[in-house]
């Protein structure tokens, strides 16, 4: 008793809450049951720095399984992989775009060195998914020759990124449009109220209420129009030119597959950029899109400031309008009222033209044969749509639908007009005077 335990004595030793992978670099402890890799552990340890990751971006990750499962099947064409493998790979990627194990994907998705964590991460998941759930006599699956076959971190990460971008534009463009048709409407009812337009903030003309407001629904209706011909030019990659656009390491066999089999996965009119060199040296199609997010957010913030003014006061303010009154502005004034809906839409703009400002620096930084920044660009844009979808969205809900006419308050305000031009009365007297001869 109290003496030395024999080594076969006791319970089962615990299983080691680690494993060891090696590189070129050296050994690295990685967590026992995580699907990534070493290459993963290092970036998110190396890289990470805007507390997100990859698993933050769902429709990213499908976007990198999607190129992944279309090079798998061109690879299956070109050779490259036997069929075995490639449908193991295509399992494995399916699961990932279901958005299945996105705490494994740790990568920080503003990390520099062109996109390489992303691309090992997704690499060494996939291979990790794939080997636990190949069938008998299927090799284990390697990350670099297998699932990243025939691919480079530059041609994956820019054709993923733009696909993503397609897809998450898709609700923004739908709430701009609902948003629109909302102003339409109001327009519409609000249309035989008449009170005071003003120029240089002084009193100027009668006039319509609905007018006014039919001139906020063109200019979203026209910014929503301009940022999705802008969104449609992402449908050329540059998916087969691998690093600089040269196509080095991809079978000709594969590069005539991949663009078609992108097509499969993804059911998006996919086509190849014209020059896969300049695709690999200049992502102005990525900044197009940041400065038409940048117009509308200029555009709806001055939207937003004019809902401020109509509404302001409500006694000694414009007081044209009210907006719905969702919540207590003041904790300080009892039932004081604020626009705060509005406001937040503004403070969204902001925000948005931070992003905006990123993607251009990103543009603009690029140098020799490849922008490395890209992602940059990629990621920004995908949180300014993000957060004007749904800014957007409370705006049309709790602001634009609710809005009413104070209607005392316009005819009062419609009285105090400056009395028409004298040379207009005249104009009108003498096309009477010539109807009448």
């Amino acid at each position: 008793m109290g003496g030395p335990r024999s080594r076969n004595a006791g319970s089962k030793r615990a299983p080691a809450a680690t494993r060891t992978e090696r590189d070129r670099i050296g050994t690295l402890e990685i967590p026992r049951r995580a699907l990534y890799g070493i290459q993963t552990a290092r970036a998110a340890a190396n890289l990470s720095f805007s507390g997100r990751t990859l698993g933050d971006y769902p429709l990213l990750i499908r976007a990198l399984a999607n190129v992944k499962i279309a090079a798998a099947r061109a690879n299956l064409d070109a050779g490259v992989i036997d069929a075995r493998i490639a449908r193991t790979l295509e399992r494995a990627c399916r699961t990932l775009a279901a958005s299945e194990h996105r705490r494994e994907l740790i990568a920080d998705p503003l990390g520099g060195g062109g996109n390489i964590g992303i691309n090992q991460n997704i690499n060494e998941v996939i291979a990790h998914l794939a080997s636990a759930g190949a069938r008998r006599g299927t090799p284990r699956i390697d990350p670099k020759f297998q699932v990243n076959a025939s691919q480079s971190t530059a041609d994956v990460c820019a054709t993923a990124a733009r696909i993503a971008i397609i897809e998450t534009a898709r609700p923004l463009v739908a709430a701009l449009e609902d948003c629109a048709r909302a102003y339409r409407a109001k327009a519409r009812a609000l249309k035989r109220v008449t009170t005071l337009a003003r120029t240089c903030l002084q009193d100027a003309q009668p006039a319509s209420l609905g007018d006014f407001l039919s001139g906020h629904a063109a200019a979203i209706q026209r910014r929503t129009a301009a940022l999705a011909r802008s969104v449609r030019a992402l449908r050329r990659v540059n998916l087969g030119g691998t690093v600089i656009g040269a196509g080095n390491g991809a079978p000709p066999a594969y590069r005539r597959a991949i663009l078609r089999r992108l097509r499969e996965a993804t059911g998006l009119d996919l086509a190849a950029r014209a020059n896969l060199f300049d695709a690999a040296q200049n992502c102005d199609d990525l900044g197009a899109v940041a400065a038409e997010l940048g117009m509308l957010a200029e555009a709806m913030i001055k939207i937003a400031q004019d809902l401020r003014l109509l509404s302001s006061g409500p006694k000694a303010g414009f007081g044209e309008i009210i907006l719905p009154a969702v919540q207590e502005g003041s904790s300080f004034f009892p039932g004081k009222i604020n626009p705060v809906v509005p406001e937040s839409l503004i403070q969204c703009c902001f925000q948005v033209l931070g992003h905006e400002r990123a993607a251009r620096l990103a543009l603009e930084r690029g140098e020799l044969n490849l922008n490395v920044f890209e992602g940059a660009a990629a990621i920004n844009i995908l949180d300014a749509c993000a957060i004007l979808e749904r800014a957007t969205r409370l705006f049309t809900t709790r602001c634009v639908d609710g809005i009413r006419a104070n209607e005392p308050r316009c005819a009062a305000l419609a009285a105090c007009a400056l009395p028409e031009p004298q040379h207009t009365g005249a104009l009108r007297q003498h096309r009477r005077t010539n109807r009448a001869g």
